[in-house]
């Protein structure tokens, strides 16, 4: 059953509620009926427009404003026990009491909107899962849903919990796949793809969340914000946006970082088998790979250029980018 649905009979209930309540002051065969069920339908009518109004307000928000309430009701019926034992006029007392409730309650629901990213044991925010799952969440960036290895990480059961996939990050990516540039129209169509494969995997366990931070512009910001209300770790392959979270003392999970952590470990004198398949930086310089995607520099190798050769590993380097090895062919 659609909005639209309860909506209608929200309102032929009102009607019928309304007519009952004419009729039974004023009886049966009064007009009073129809009129009462005429303002029965226009109460429903103002309250209807009220929530199609309230439509954008988000349920965090919601519960944020309602505590906020509730703590300054409590704030002002202390206050108006305290009023009540000062001797003064009956009518400066209740314009005293009512005063202060309206202005807590002002304060108390804007303070609490302005705060609600920090609540984060809210009732939107209780969570329902298996038992043998871990309680913390992981959310999702563009850049690791694109990257991929999220798919064949899943599979080897190495990242416990449930997963976040925020809806801003679905239409961006939704955004990227529809762009002009052939580039980023492939990485977006590449992100939704990913997405598809991962729903159909019964180890994924997922929950799209609907929180928008309107008031935040940058997709980074509101990752940052919505890890920090669900306690959760953020998994990506944005080396700035690690470096920001780890700031903001949020937990990252860095999909590189782990593939460098699990490449096997080369020491100076290892002697490995490498095709040189393109020229170095400097003059006599040329570059291979190993199966893992490690660049190998091998001095005094651009001669040797697509051929099969045996190099002894000279130092290793660690980059920002990965891990680098300097090499020198062993001459037979």
């Amino acid at each position: 059953m659609g909005v639209g649905y309860i909506r209608v009979l929200f309102l032929l209930a009102a009607g019928v509620v309304g007519h009952q309540i004419g009729s039974g002051l004023y009886g049966m065969n009064s007009q009073f009926g129809l009129i009462g069920a005429g303002l029965g339908c226009a109460v429903a009518a103002v309250v209807i427009t009220l929530e199609k109004l309230t439509a954008r307000v988000s349920l965090r928000g919601l519960t944020a404003a309602v505590f906020g309430l509730l703590l300054a009701l409590i704030i002002a019926n202390l206050i108006s026990a305290a009023i009540a034992t000062i001797e003064m006029d009956g009518a400066a007392r209740t314009a005293i009491k009512i005063s202060s409730t309206l202005i807590l309650a002002y304060l108390g629901i804007v303070f609490s909107m302005r705060g609600r990213d920090e609540f984060n044991v809210i009732i939107p925010y209780v969570k329902f899962q298996r038992q043998d799952q871990s309680d913390t969440p992981v959310i999702l960036d563009t850049s690791a849903i694109v990257d991929g290895r999220i798919a064949d990480l899943i599979q080897t059961n190495f990242v416990d919990g449930y997963f976040v996939i925020p809806r801003f990050i679905l239409k961006e990516l939704q955004q990227i796949a529809d762009s002009a540039d052939p580039l980023k129209r492939a990485r977006g169509k590449r992100g939704l793809d990913i997405l598809a494969r991962l729903k159909k995997n019964h180890k994924f366990v997922f929950k799209i969340n609907n929180e928008e931070f309107e008031d935040t512009i940058e997709t980074d910001q509101k990752l940052l914000k919505l890890a920090r209300v669900l306690d959760a770790r953020l998994m990506t392959t944005d080396h700035n946006l690690n470096r920001i979270a780890e700031f903001n003392s949020v937990r990252v999970l860095n999909l590189n970082d782990l593939s460098n952590a699990l490449k096997p470990q080369v020491l100076p004198g290892e002697r490995l088998e490498i095709q040189p398949v393109k020229e170095g930086k400097e003059r006599s310089q040329a570059i291979g790979y190993l199966n893992d995607g490690t660049m190998v520099v091998v001095e005094d190798g651009r001669t040797l250029m697509g051929q099969n050769i045996t190099v002894e590993v000279t130092s290793v380097f660690q980059t920002l980018a990965g891990r680098m090895i300097f090499s020198k062919p062993i001459t037979q």
